[in-house]
């Protein structure tokens, strides 16, 4: 009986949502469990990293990674899992564009440590301590993993192959992806398994928008009372779809919210939130400079908003500290 092919998931920066999408394939996880063996998942099951460094090299034939790379041990599982597999799966939004963790890359690593362990108000630490990657008590030693100055994506650490995109990646992208994979059915290295057309295209509401949009105001969906039958751009919301791979069937639109942009961009798109910007200001209907200006001050965070899950992809990938770019690990002190 020929062997069956081997399949990974692994966690790095991210919520832990990429890992519930999988168990919610439910009986399709079982039919994955039947054709492919599982040999390290240690969010589910009980698999250590000497597991990991015990295969042979290329033995696994996909790795699903969730998750952006921020501390030496996730560069250090990425290199691992990348020698072990002979496809790495960048598997998420937090993976393929860094995601909500890299909006951290608008700070500098020692005014992060500096919020979280001195300045929150429930942080109680009189003597001032920060953690050490290294600490010896009674004959023991501890290592911790060194946390580093920037969010990186895992195709900025190693070669990836595919890209599953989502905040957490839609189910039926991930059984598609899945039964591709399994069925040796692969498209070119680097692609997106994931429709290649806007969100816009499969918006139930894409008839409602007119021909011709322009906004004098851009307001949050806690303001208004939202048509449900109408395009939420025609409102006044800012809906990410017209520059959002599609995939996700629409699942925030159909659940009345403004598309937030998790799925990616479209292949014609080099960086998402330039376009998000852009598309979203062509709608303005004002000439007049002070005009645009106050209409683009209705809206309350442009990175939040327009780099929410892509800016250490993007062409920005971090704001400047200080004047200059932030060299990309600091010493721990």
């Amino acid at each position: 009986m020929p062997e069956k092919p081997k399949i990974a998931f692994y966690w790095c920066a991210s919520c832990g949502g990429c890992e519930e999408t999988v168990v919610d394939l439910e009986e399709t996880l079982l039919d994955l469990a039947a054709k492919a063996d599982i040999v390290f998942w240690p969010v589910a099951l009980d698999f250590k990293r000497h597991h990991v460094e015990a295969l042979p090299e290329k033995s696994i034939l996909a790795t699903f990674l969730n998750g952006a790379i921020r501390t030496s041990e996730q560069r250090e599982m990425a290199h691992l899992l990348r020698s072990k597999s002979q496809l790495l799966v960048a598997f998420g939004s937090c993976s393929q564009l860094g995601g909500i963790p890299g909006l951290a890359n608008l700070f500098g690593r020692d005014d992060i440590l500096r919020t979280a362990y001195f300045d929150s108000p429930s942080t109680v630490n009189p003597d001032s301590v920060l953690p050490s990657t290294r600490f010896k008590d009674d004959g023991h030693e501890v290592e911790l993993p060194l946390f580093d100055n920037l969010v990186k994506t895992l195709d900025q650490v190693v070669d990836v192959d595919y890209y599953v995109p989502g905040c957490p990646p839609p189910t039926k992208v991930v059984r598609d992806a899945l039964s591709m994979l399994l069925a040796e059915q692969l498209p070119a290295k680097g692609a997106v398994l994931a429709p290649d057309i806007a969100l816009c295209e499969e918006c139930p509401r894409k008839d409602s928008k007119p021909e011709q949009l322009f906004i004098s105001a851009f307001k949050r969906p806690q303001e208004i009372l939202i048509d449900e039958q109408q395009c939420l751009l025609a409102q006044g919301l800012i809906c990410l779809g017209p520059a959002t791979r599609s995939g996700c069937e629409a699942a925030c639109l159909k659940g009345n919210m403004p598309c937030t942009g998790c799925g990616a961009s479209t292949s014609r798109v080099r960086d998402q939130g330039a376009k998000e910007l852009s598309a979203i200001a062509s709608l303005i209907e004002s000439k007049d400079e002070a005009e645009i200006g106050r209409v683009l001050a209705s809206i309350p965070d442009l990175i939040g908003t327009f780099y929410r899950y892509g800016l250490p992809g993007s062409l920005l990938r971090r704001k400047r500290i200080n004047g200059h770019a932030q060299q990309e690990v600091l010493s721990v002190k």
